[in-house]
C-alpha cells in the first residue's frame, strides 16, 4: 500500500471512528428518551457502536496511528425531549454514521472494505428503522434533500469535520 493510500485509509478510519464515538454518545441520549418498546432497539445499537468503535481503535493502531479521541460531551443537533425527538435522533446519527462509512468503503480494500460495507448497511437499516424513511444509496453525497452538512461529503477530511458534529463538539 502506498503511503498516499494509507494515509488515505487512516484518514476514513479515523472519521468513522469520530462518528462512532458521537453515536455512543447520542444512544446514550437516545436511551434515556425512547421509552417503552424501542429501549432494546436503542440498546442494541449502542452496543453495535462500541462494538464498530473498539474494533476502529484497533485498527487505527495497527496502520500506527493515534485513534481520535471521544470529546467530553457534544451538542445535540436538536432538543430531545421524548420519544419522538429520541428517534429522530438516532435516525440522525445513524445516517451520518453510514455518510462516513461509504468514506471508508471507498479508502479501503479486502476484508476491511466487506467491513466498512457492512457497517455501511447496518447504518442504513437502522436509520431506515428509526426513521421509517429511506435513501436510494445511504452515505454518498448525492443523497437528495439531505444537504452536503450531514454528512454526505465528497472526501474523508469532509466527512471529519461533519461526522464530528453529527452531535458537535461541546465545550464543558
Amino acid at each position: 500500500m502506498s503511503d498516499e493510500a494509507k494515509a488515505g485509509l487512516l484518514k476514513a478510519l479515523q472519521a468513522a471512528l469520530a462518528a462512532e464515538h458521537a453515536a455512543v454518545y447520542g444512544y446514550g441520549v437516545v436511551g434515556g428518551r425512547i421509552g417503552g418498546q424501542r429501549v432494546a432497539e436503542a440498546r442494541s445499537a449502542y452496543d453495535a457502536h462500541r462494538a464498530r468503535r473498539d474494533a476502529l481503535v484497533r485498527e487505527v493502531r495497527d496502520l500506527g496511528g493515534a485513534p481520535v479521541a471521544a470529546s467530553a460531551a457534544y451538542a445535540l443537533p436538536f432538543a430531545v425531549t421524548d420519544p419522538a425527538t429520541a428517534a429522530r435522533l438516532a435516525a440522525e446519527l445513524e445516517g451520518r454514521v453510514a455518510d462516513v462509512y461509504s468514506d471508508l468503503v471507498r479508502a479501503s480494500s479486502g476484508e476491511r472494505r466487506g467491513s466498512a460495507a457492512g457497517a455501511l448497511r447496518e447504518a442504513a437499516v437502522r436509520a431506515v428503522r428509526w426513521s421509517g424513511e429511506s435513501v436510494a444509496f445511504p452515505g454518498l453525497a448525492e443523497r437528495a434533500g439531505s444537504g452536503a452538512t450531514a454528512g454526505g461529503s465528497a472526501s474523508p477530511s469532509a466527512s471529519t469535520s461533519a461526522s464530528t458534529s453529527a452531535l458537535a463538539s461541546a465545550t464543558p
